[in-house]
């Protein structure tokens, strides 16, 4: 019998926990400690609840919920002891099917797993479309997990628990999320476009007007035209997908959405790509339903973001703020090719750029949605989070020059090393960064040319990236890390070369976008959490043109992003879809 909120609500906390009997492996304390929070709003207030019941339980009930369980492939699948939800997960991943040797290779990873962190590997081996890992991907995990500090394992132990009671609910509940499903599955055939030389190997790389790029566009633009109903569908001149789907008041204001299609190298499947295909699929529900809004939506699948082929980044969202700088069509490529030679043998026109400009007078903002890219979300256990501001920026590429000499005949106090200058630098950045909050720094590229290991590096090159949610804390921070920078050389006897190389602006989103992404994520039955975001996005490029505002969705793995272990759910897809569905509903409320 499929279970009802109804249910849940009218009972004590003692009928609670017997109707939801086996979602947390014999742990009826959880939904007994769960029902405080009654009535449940929705399904999804519901898993709040047991979440928030799990994070208040403390560390020692935490654990006896991690060793309720049992181990993959183990003994008690062995003897038939597990229970009636372990045995159907583990039985829909492959593990009652193990060969010998992956058995093997599972019991000795069980055993050293147990040894070093003293609780049982938990993974939700459904997995994030729910349909369940194989085997391969299994042992992976558990491998790459092996490494890990024993704190953030116990943590990701909780995580795979609250997504394998997530599943386990959705099925006493009767829920599939469809839409989640469907945007999950779009992300994946678009990712089986990669650029030559990584598709080889396996990895999604997606750069800029490349043979998978415009692959890309065309499925981009083939989905929009025969699944959603969008009715004007074209690829513009830079190679942003544009797709509108028209409202019934001519004269009204568009509302702008979209994201990014271009990936980094060797990169995830949702960066940029999950904001076009949300508002997408809620388009596609609007055509089904043979429903219109009072203003026309258009969403932009930006042709370039990440700037991976070429020094030039947001080039599909600076051309609609008329911020494309013509000099980028001269920039060669790796390879030698041009901007301009690309554009033209994608068949783009370059005199087609300047009236890509669009007027501000037009739209009424621009909205995006966005995986995190951060652990903020996973470490709350919160799979939606309203951004507040996106960091302001700035870049620099900079080389120490000292003298290369023989390592061990130049004593240490005549040594003119320029590594130790920027590693000197780095702990710097590293110091001065944390004392503000939302001040970040990085030295993410030390090089020392044609380096030894019995040479004193006589040259080393060093990038720089500090953002902050203000310029103000942005640049002050900037500013004190080049004297510093200046200070080293004058001191360590070395010449330093700087050279600032990007500088964007914070982009603090609009109020009143805020709050209609917080009333969308109030409405699901969500806490709201507000916070910044370090990465820079699209919307920073629209908001130099209009009022933009953003919602995260929580990434898995820890919310590791620009990595091929990047993953969303399908559930959290869903919520995404519906909070943008009930974003688009204010504003027809709003436009009537």
């Amino acid at each position: 019998m499929t279970l009802t909120l109804d249910q849940l609500n009218a009972g004590t906390p003692a009928d609670v926990a017997h109707l939801l009997d086996g979602t947390y492996e014999h742990s009826p304390w959880i939904p007994e400690r769960a029902a405080a929070w009654r009535p449940f709003k929705s399904l999804v207030h519901l898993k709040h609840a047991l979440v928030q019941a799990v994070r208040e339980g403390g560390r020692d009930a935490q654990l006896g919920l991690i060793r309720a369980h049992p181990e993959l492939a183990g003994k008690a699948m062995v003897s038939k002891t597990l229970t009636a939800e372990s045995t159907n997960e583990q039985g829909k991943a492959g593990l009652t099917d193990c060969t010998p040797e992956e058995f093997t290779k599972l019991l000795k990873l069980n055993a050293d797993y147990n040894a070093k962190f003293g609780f049982p590997f938990i993974l939700a081996v459904r997995g994030p479309r729910g349909l369940g890992l194989n085997r391969h991907e299994i042992i992976a995990t558990f491998e790459r997990r092996l490494g890990n500090h024993p704190d953030f394992e116990l943590a990701e132990c909780l995580r795979n628990i609250h997504r394998i009671a997530e599943i386990r609910l959705n099925d006493k509940f009767g829920v599939t999320p469809a839409l989640g499903n469907e945007v999950w599955d779009w992300a994946e055939q678009l990712a089986r476009h990669s650029d030559a030389g990584y598709a080889e190997r396996g990895e999604l790389t997606v750069t800029y007007l490349t043979d998978a790029h415009r692959a890309c566009a065309h499925q981009l633009s083939l989905w929009m035209r025969s699944e959603c109903g969008f009715d004007e569908v074209h690829t513009d001149a830079v190679g942003n997908v544009v797709g509108v789907y028209c409202g019934t008041r001519e004269q009204a204001k568009r509302l702008l959405t979209g994201s990014h299609y271009d990936t980094v190298r060797n990169g995830g499947k949702y960066d940029g790509r999950l904001g076009i295909l949300v508002p997408m699929a809620c388009v596609r529900e609007l055509h089904r339903a043979g429903r219109r809004l009072p203003f026309d939506i258009e969403v932009v699948g930006f042709a370039e973001e990440e700037g991976q082929r070429y020094k030039a980044t947001f080039l599909g969202s600076g051309a609609l703020t008329g911020h494309f700088d013509m000099a980028w069509l001269d920039q060669a490529d790796a390879d030698g090719i041009t901007m301009r030679q690309a554009m033209q043998h994608a068949g783009l026109n370059v005199n087609d750029i300047v009236r890509l400009k669009r007027d501000p007078a037009r739209y009424q903002g621009f909205v995006e949605v966005h995986i995190e890219q951060g652990p903020v979300l996973s470490d709350l256990d919160i799979p939606l989070g309203v951004v507040t501001s996106i960091n302001g920026s700035v870049r620099y590429v900079g080389e120490y020059v000292g003298m290369a000499s023989h390592a061990g005949t130049t004593p240490m106090g005549t040594r003119r090393d320029a590594a130790t200058a920027a590693a000197e630098l780095a702990l710097f950045v590293e110091r001065r960064a944390a004392a503000v909050p939302d001040l970040v720094g990085t030295m993410g590229m030390l090089e020392v040319p044609a380096g030894s290991i019995n040479v004193v590096p006589g040259r080393c090159r060093f990038s720089l990236d500090i953002r902050a949610t203000s310029n103000a804390v942005r640049d002050a921070c900037a500013s004190d890390v080049l004297a510093q920078a200046h200070a080293i050389a004058q001191r360590r006897g070395l010449h330093l070369q700087l050279e600032e190389t990007m500088r964007a602006a914070a982009a603090p989103s609009a109020p009143a976008w805020q709050q209609r992404w917080e009333r969308a994520v109030s409405a699901l039955g969500l806490p709201l959490h507000h916070m910044p975001s370090g990465a820079g996005h699209d919307a920073m490029k629209l908001h130099e043109a209009m009022p933009q505002a953003m919602l995260f969705v929580r990434g898995l793995n820890a919310g590791i992003s620009h990595n091929p272990l990047e993953a969303v759910t399908n559930d959290d897809t869903e919520l995404v879809v519906q909070a943008f569905t009930y974003l688009l509903e204010q504003l027809a409320l709003e436009n009537t």
